[in-house]
Order: structure tokens, then sequence, then C-alpha cells
């Protein structure tokens, strides 16, 4: 029976139809034959056998492919299981690196989507190697292992935190959430400037919505604490020391409005009273350049207004001894100096616990100007954004005078970058744009260039260069 059934499968012909559709579209060569070996090896049973058997030399190579696939496998399988997880690691995200080129062959955001699911699901390497001590840094009382995150607008809807907080982000920030659904805005929202290392992008808060990311969210805090409590005590004191309310890793939850709501503190508060007791800590964003009359949010008055019932809802609720999570404001790049000493006097005022600096521009920088995409309408982000949002970030840490954490975001592409922002202010990081372009493995190099960058000019830790730009 075995037998026959093999004989049954081999006959099954090479599905014309899916070669012909992919030629269509224009995919390229390599797709098409992919395609047609799916259907064929995959879709057996509903493809009526022939009586006729297939050439001899279609037989063979059918043969040799499948044998060269599964020894392949076994093979690689047996020699994985013979070395450590730091050496898997290293490779896996060594490999990852040919996976980048097929993703940019799709639609930015459809290959945006995949990328979501491919975490969601487990498909992305796993960092097992320990981050340098040097790369340790405590803020808000969380300790991180390392402070290299990735940015809100990534994992809007809170899909694939574990896969991502395992390829060795020190924080993941999901978001932003508003609290009704919505679609965004139309397609096509998103245009990538590869020359430049540049994206623009018009989503403008396409959310599930904050019932459906609660859900999520509640889910996965329970599977990581109780992945966490079943550990070895040894084990899971050695990880606790990192990490924060569910365990290894940091979550941060980025709130958003909706864009038809009149009143924006309420969808402010009810993301907070919603989500707040997943994340380690919050943000209020008031900065996308994709909502209409969101920026204005953070004029003085409209600002200190926002803040206060913001602060309130999050105080009124019932904490244990670790109190409620940090309460950060993501503030936009495009500011006079002006509008940031507003910005700084309410955030020392009220005591505001940190501040995202910065979001998507709504300039184009003369590097970007001539691209067929400059034009578009959205926020820009990536390498041109460096310099701008880096400023903003040396303004606001001066205006504040230390006292505020910051995180900084925009343009990082490298460890070097991410020292720049740590020397201006930064005490912790995120990636967007260049994670997007170049994947998994940027993490671990921009890590090891962070900490080679600490040590060549004499610093034991983050903490200590923190601001050193104005020592």
């Amino acid at each position: 029976m075995a037998h026959s059934r093999r004989l049954l499968l081999l006959r099954v012909p090479l599905n014309r139809q899916i070669v012909q559709e992919a030629e269509e579209r224009g995919a390229p060569a390599f797709l098409h034959s992919s395609a047609s070996l799916l259907h064929t090896f995959g879709g057996a049973a509903s493809v009526p056998a022939k009586k006729i058997a297939p050439p001899r030399s279609r037989l063979t190579w059918r043969r040799l492919l499948t044998g060269t696939v599964l020894g392949s496998v076994i093979a690689s399988g047996a020699y994985l299981g013979t070395r450590d997880e730091a050496t898997i690691s290293k490779w896996a995200f060594e490999g990852s690196k040919l996976f980048n080129p097929v993703f940019r062959l799709f639609d930015p955001e459809v290959a945006h989507r995949l990328a979501i699911w491919a975490a969601s699901q487990g498909l992305v390497p796993k960092e097992n190697r320990p981050d340098p001590s040097i790369l340790a840094v405590e803020v808000w009382g969380r300790n991180f292992s390392n402070p290299v995150g990735l940015a809100a607008g990534f994992d809007k809807n809170a899909e694939a935190v574990e896969g991502l907080l395992g390829l060795g982000f020190g924080f993941v920030e999901v978001g932003s959430v508003t609290p009704v659904p919505q679609e965004g805005n139309p397609k096509p929202r998103v245009f990538r400037l590869p020359e430049q290392g540049t994206i623009i992008n018009r989503y403008g808060f396409n959310s599930e919505g904050i019932v459906a990311v609660a859900k999520r969210l509640g889910a996965q805090h329970g599977k990581r604490k109780l992945a966490v409590t079943t550990k070895a005590a040894g084990t899971y004191e050695d990880e606790k020391q990192f990490g924060g309310k569910a365990g290894p890793g940091i979550l941060g939850v980025n709130l958003g409005k909706n864009k038809n709501s009149t009143d924006a503190s309420a969808d402010y508060m009810q993301g907070v009273h919603t989500l707040s007791q997943y994340a380690d800590y919050l943000v209020i964003n008031i900065s996308s350049p994709n909502t209409p009359g969101l920026r204005k949010l953070q004029g003085r008055k409209e600002l200190k207004d926002l803040i206060k019932k913001v602060l309130a809802a999050r105080d009124d609720m019932q904490w244990a001894e670790e109190g409620p999570p940090p309460l950060l404001v993501k503030i936009a790049p495009d500011l006079s100096r002006e509008d940031l000493a507003d910005i700084a006097a309410v955030v020392l005022t009220l005591r505001v616990d940190g501040l995202v600096i910065s979001n998507t521009t709504t300039s184009r920088p003369d590097s970007v100007s001539g691209h067929e995409h400059s034009k578009e309408a959205g926020g820009l982000s990536g390498k041109p954004l460096m310099e701008m949002s880096t400023n903003v970030l040396r303004d606001m840490y001066q205006l504040t005078r230390g006292k505020v954490p910051l995180v900084g975001v925009g343009g990082i592409s490298s460890g070097e970058d991410a020292y720049k922002k740590i020397r201006a202010g930064a005490s912790l990081v995120q990636l967007y744009t260049a994670f997007a372009y170049e994947g998994p493995s940027l993490i671990p190099s921009i890590k090891a260039e962070l900490a080679a960058c600490l040590e060549r000019d004499g610093f034991k830790s983050v903490a200590e260069a923190v601001g050193a730009d104005f020592r």
C-alpha cells in the first residue's frame, strides 16, 4: 500500500497553470518552479493520478531532489545536536541574511505582514547568547539586558511578542493601539527608498483595537509567566534579573487615538485602563503625522490637560507593590525650540516618566528629494532621520536637565549610531527601518558594536555614557 501511494505521488505532473500565473505576475524564475513543486508534492491527493508513468528523467530528478532535501535535514539535525546553543544562534542569525532579498520581492506592506507572521510562528532566529555585561542598564526600576529595543509600528497588534523578544532585543514596544478597530489609510501606504535606507509610510494607526490586543497580551503574559516559573530555581533567578512583569524581556505598549474620535484623552485613558496591566511601560503617541490633528496635542496647554487625565487614570487603578507602569510621551522631530521648551516644562512639572524621541518626519531631506516616492504623503523614517532626531534628543536632554529618561529612535542602523544617541542623552534606543531592511542579523551586530564603542571610550556601562557629550 505504501509503495503504491508513493508511485501515485510521483506520477502527478507539474501544474503548468501555477507556473503560468507566476510568470504573468512577474515572479522570478525560482518562484515559478517553487510554486509548481509545492503543488506537486503538497497537493497530490486532490489531483487525479495518471495511468502513464512520467518520463524517467523527471522521476529521477524528483527522487534526487527529495533525497537531497531529506538527507540535508537529517544530517544538519544530527550535526546541530552536537553543537552548543551559542553556536546554533550564531549560525541562525547569519543564515537569516539569505532571506532578506526574498522579502524585498514583495510589496512593502505584504513583506511586513510576512515578517510578523514568521515571528509569531517562531520562524525567526532565537538568541541564546548572553548580552555583554557592559550593555546592562536599569531604567524606571526595570533591568534591561541591553538598551536596544524594537520601536512601535512593527508589531502593531501584539501578534509576535515572544518571537521578537527572542531575537535578542532588550525590549519590544507594540502598537500603536487604538480603542476601536480601524483600517487606517487607503493602500498603497508604505514606500521603500532602499538606496537611502528610508521608508515613507502613512499607515494611519491601522489597528485591530484594544480588545483584540488585550486578549493576545493576556495570553502571552500568562504563557511567559508559566515558562519562567516552571524553570529550575537557579535558572529562574539568573534570568529574572533582566525582564519585566512576565519574565525576561521588557514589553512596552504604545497607545493611539482613533481617527474620528472627538475626545483624545478618553481614547488614551481607555488604553491605560485596558492594557497597562500587561505593560512594563506605556507610551502616549501624540506625534504620528498620519492621524489628522494628532500633533496639535503637543501644544503646551493641550499636552498638560492630556497628561493630567492619563496619569490620573493610571494612578486610580489598583497596583501591587511594584506600582504602575511608567508613562512616556512620544514626540515629533519637526518641533521648534519653543515647542520643545513647552514640552519639557510640562514633562518636568507633571513628572512624566520619559520621552520617546522621535517619531517620523514630514520633511524631506535633500538626500531623498529626487526619489520617485519622495512626494508621497506620510512620515519618513530611516537613515536621513538620524541627524534630525538626534538633534531633538540633544535639545530635550538639555531642556530637561537630564532628569527625564529618554528613548532615542530614528535612523539607527549601527552600533555607532546607537552610541551617538546615548552620548546625546538617550538611556535606551530603538530600531525599526534598518531592522526592516537588514533583518534579524542586525541585532547582534548593533549590540556588539555598541559594546565595543563603550569599551573604546573607557565607559564601564551604558549609564556612564548617557549624556556624555555634555560633560
